[in-house]
This record gives C-alpha cells, sequence and structure tokens, in this order.
C-alpha cells in the first residue's frame, strides 16, 4: 500500500505544474498503457530467437483502437491479446511492423474504455531530462528515470537507430513500455535492456527506447499497408557483432540470403562494394547505399585465412516473414 501511494506522489508530484492534464488525472493517464500478449507458431522465423509466447507492454495511441508497441512482441503473431486496466483479456488484430523503427502496431477489437495517450515530441528530449517510464498496471508500474544519453545506436539483426533515448535506472520489464514526459505525452517505446558508459560515472544499466517521432511519418503507411511507405532496405539475413571497430558474422538465418550465398559465422566483413567496413553502423549503412531489397551486394570476407569475395542477392525482409495483416482503412 504505501508503495502504490509512494508511485501515485511520484506521478502526481511530476506531472502537477502541467496545464495540459487538467482536465486528466495521472491514474487515468496511465490506463492507456496495456498489456499485450502474443502466440506465435513454431514454424515463424523468429521463434527460435523470440519464443512463440511473447508478453509486454502497448500504449493506445488512438480512439480507433491502435496500439504502438515494440514490433519483436507481436511480428509473426498467430494471435495477440491486450490487456486493459480493468484486466479483461481483448482480442487484438495485427496491423503492421516496421523493421527501420522497430516499431509494432496492433488494433484492439473492442473498446477498451480508456483516453489514447498523446504522442509528444522526443526530438526535444535531452540528457539529464527526467521522464518517466511506465507499463502495465497503472501507478504500481512506473518507475522515474532519467535520459543519460542519446547517442547512435546499431544492433546485431541489421538495425541502426541514430537518435534513441537510454534512460537509468534500468526498468526490467521494457518491451513496449511508455515513456512517459512531463507533459503527460508518450515520447518513447521501451526496446531493449543495455549499457553505456558515462564519462566519469563508467558502465551503467540502463533501458533504450525509440523516439516516437519515427512514428508519425510512417503511421499512416502501417495503418493501411502494414508497412511503412517507399522502398524496401536490402536484407541479407545476418547477426554481426563489432569488436574493435571490425564486424564479425556471428549467424546467418536459415534459408536466408547470406547463407545461400555462403556467408558463415565467424567471416570477418572487410568491405562492402570494395569500400572499407568502419563499425557495424558503417557496415549496415554501406549495404543499404547500393539501393533497394533485391540489390546485388558484393562483399569481401576473411574467412579463416582466406580472402573472398562473395556477392549476395539481398530480400526484402518481409517477405521472409510469416505476417498476417488484417487491414482496415479506417
Amino acid at each position: 500500500m504505501k508503495a502504490k501511494c509512494f508511485a501515485t506522489l511520484l506521478i502526481v508530484l511530476f506531472l502537477a505544474c502541467n496545464p495540459v492534464l487538467a482536465s486528466q488525472s495521472p491514474e487515468e493517464m496511465l490506463k492507456a498503457v496495456v498489456k499485450v500478449r502474443a502466440t506465435i507458431p513454431a514454424e515463424a522465423h523468429t521463434a527460435r530467437t523470440l519464443g512463440t509466447d511473447r508478453e509486454g507492454h502497448g500504449v493506445l495511441i488512438n480512439p480507433k483502437g491502435h496500439i504502438l508497441t515494440i514490433g519483436y512482441l507481436i511480428v509473426e503473431a498467430e494471435t495477440i491479446e491486450v490487456v486493459g486496466p480493468d484486466d479483461k483479456p481483448v482480442r487484438a488484430t495485427f496491423v503492421g511492423y516496421d523493421q527501420n523503427t522497430g516499431f509494432g502496431l496492433v488494433r484492439a477489437d473492442e473498446p477498451l474504455g480508456v483516453t489514447p495517450m498523446k504522442l509528444g515530441e522526443s526530438s526535444k528530449v535531452k540528457e539529464g531530462d527526467p521522464l518517466i517510464v511506465a507499463g502495465h498496471g497503472g501507478a504500481d508500474s512506473i518507475i522515474a528515470a532519467r535520459v543519460v544519453s542519446r547517442k547512435e545506436f546499431a544492433g546485431y539483426w541489421e538495425y541502426v537507430l541514430e537518435d534513441p533515448i537510454f534512460t537509468a535506472p534500468a526498468y526490467l520489464n521494457f518491451g513496449g513500455a511508455a515513456l512517459i514526459d512531463p507533459n503527460g505525452q508518450l515520447v518513447g517505446i521501451g526496446s531493449l535492456f543495455t549499457q553505456v558508459v558515462i564519462p566519469g560515472v563508467g558502465t551503467i544499466s540502463c533501458n533504450m527506447f525509440v523516439p516516437v517521432d519515427l512514428l508519425k511519418p510512417i503511421l499512416n503507411g502501417l495503418m493501411t499497408k502494414g508497412r511503412s511507405s517507399g522502398p524496401p532496405r536490402p536484407w541479407l539475413g545476418i547477426n554481426a557483432e563489432e569488436t574493435h571497430g571490425r564486424v564479425f558474422i556471428t549467424q546467418v538465418t536459415p534459408g536466408g540470403p547470406a547463407e545461400q550465398a555462403g556467408l558463415r559465422p565467424g567471416d570477418l566483413v572487410l568491405s562492402v562494394d570494395g569500400k572499407a567496413v568502419g563499425g557495424l553502423a558503417d557496415f549496415y549503412r554501406k549495404i543499404w547505399a547500393l539501393g533497394n531489397a533485391g540489390v546485388e551486394v558484393s562483399l569481401t570476407l576473411l574467412k579463416g585465412t582466406q580472402i573472398q569475395e562473395v556477392k549476395v542477392r539481398s530480400a526484402d525482409r518481409y517477405q521472409f516473414l510469416l505476417l498476417k495483416p488484417q487491414f482496415k482503412k479506417t
């Protein structure tokens, strides 16, 4: 009981000076954060790495029932349900997934009876800013956090974010959690538990949030087509890691373009299209700069003690996934 009172006091103090929320209590605002559960078939391509039973959070962002979450929770889902403040499970429909940002979108099949959370401006969030991280569960599921970094992030799964939001202390149930600014507006969606190095402090545990400003240009495409508009990036089907500026292949997707071209774990990437690779993000960007999905990618690899030239016919990542969108142009 004391913990709940403290949590309620925390959000009240955090949001008290903001007239934007005059017509809505902090408790009502937090009801927009829902639980998201998804079941994925065993034959799905992401089942081996992400599992078949996934659970996290999402945020209701409009009156039509659209819920923003992190994509890995719902990609290739066979069934999805969301749980609102009344703890009643409601079936939901997969709407869209964006590989470039990592966002996922679902739609509740029934009204949740809560007010959607407004989208804020993540571009205004800077290092040192106080924010709230919230999961489903109201005042009992929030923590106060600060922005500890805004820097580039490169993920092993062919993924780069230029300006994500890193916050501490770490929120353990981070997947799809809401990052809320002092105006009670959504500025980020929880993606990862990770670590950053803070000068003068050392390495600290934190979370990475995908900024909501990245959603605004692609939201209409997600709602109507299931993906962002524009040509898809070339995808190789690899996991890669950077060590001392060198990029190593750590895994290849079974049946993917890289495996078909002969790439194997342990291969060291020297260059893309004859241009030297200077780190993981640089590696991905050099691939994406070659053209759209389907373009041939020329790689120079160190395989054991042999340097080899390998050509990989890239693919559209979406065509490789078991996606079951059911779109309604609303």
